[in-house]
């Protein structure tokens, strides 16, 4: 009798989880092979020796190098100049969104006349394409001087501001710097929106309550708002971070693929697969994937932490 009951309740059992995994087997099975498996891919192809067009053709045979591929591209000064840039880059994208996207959204908060009119203005660069506004920017970055000035070096030797005129991509050690400015200037909207919502998400109440007991605008700010906006500003972090982390479009737009003085890591893969160094390509997006985790997975683990609480 114990048996059947036994029976019984492991066949209702399966009978209410088997539905919902019938219905989502179609997306574990695509996600399985498409992302998970063609990670797996990337990874070994990273571990071998496809370097020549003959051998991604099949005709040459390939052997398994090991770590090879790794220690030769961090010994390569040429890799070493791309992920000195992507930290640049990332350090310069980062703050700087996060400190022009903050401020926008403290003036924002505050009663305005036309907010519905600036808060457009500000995030109307978000919904351009980076290759749309790279081509902009490729003739406002213009490093020509003198008569043939163009772009900002035109406007800062109209104002009388000549001094301010530089090289900007064309500098070696740099130039990533000015593939920053765009960058910032396209996301800052999308991250003063999300400080904004965590603004209006703030009771009045409690602010209130705050003036009440005396405090002054900075305590208000430090003891009460800051801690609100945490969250928010660690999604911006992850967010903004793992974008800048994967830049490759911008780049592209704006200086092109054999530049040296303002490729990353992203812009090498594309090089190397382009050269059909197939495992130096995938060895360069592994190395990404893990630079990206590191980012991303102590964030969804806060978060998971977080959502138990």
């Amino acid at each position: 009798m114990a048996k059947k009951k036994k029976a019984v309740s492991s066949r209702k059992r399966i009978s209410s989880w088997l539905p919902g995994l019938l219905l989502i087997s179609p997306s574990i099975l695509l996600v399985a092979v498409f992302v998970y498996g063609l990670i797996g891919s990337n990874i070994y192809t990273s571990t071998t020796d496809m370097y020549t067009a003959p051998q991604v053709a099949g005709i040459q045979p390939v052997k398994f190098v090991g770590f090879k591929n790794f220690i030769d591209l961090f010994k390569d000064s040429s890799f070493q100049h791309s992920l000195i840039n992507l930290v640049l880059f990332t350090v310069v994208f980062l703050v700087g969104t996060l400190i022009i996207g903050f401020l926008w959204a403290w003036l924002l908060e505050r009663p305005l006349k036309g907010e519905g009119v600036f808060r457009s203005l500000f995030l109307f660069p978000m919904a351009i394409s980076f290759v749309a506004s790279g081509v902009v920017w490729r003739w406002m970055l213009n490093p020509a001087k003198g008569e043939s000035a163009s772009g900002l070096n035109r406007l800062f030797q109209m104002v009388g501001l000549g001094f301010l005129q530089n090289s900007w991509t064309q500098n070696v050690t740099f130039g990533i710097l000015a593939i920053a400015i765009p960058a910032i200037w396209q996301l800052a909207g999308y991250v003063m929106a999300l400080f904004l919502a965590g603004f209006r998400g703030i009771p009045d109440e409690l602010r209130e309550a705050a003036r009440v007991d005396g405090a002054t605008e900075w305590q208000l700010y430090r003891q009460i708002i800051f801690p609100q906006l945490a969250p928010i500003a660690l999604s911006a972090v992850v967010i903004i971070g793992h974008m800048s982390l994967k830049s490759f479009d911008l780049i592209m737009s704006i200086t092109g693929q054999r530049i040296y003085s303002t490729k990353v890591p992203a812009i090498d893969m594309y090089n190397f697969m382009t050269d059909n160094n197939y495992s130096f390509a995938a060895a360069v997006g592994t190395i990404l994937l893990v630079i990206v985790a590191i980012f991303v997975v102590p964030y969804l683990i806060h978060d998971t932490k977080a959502g138990k609480r």
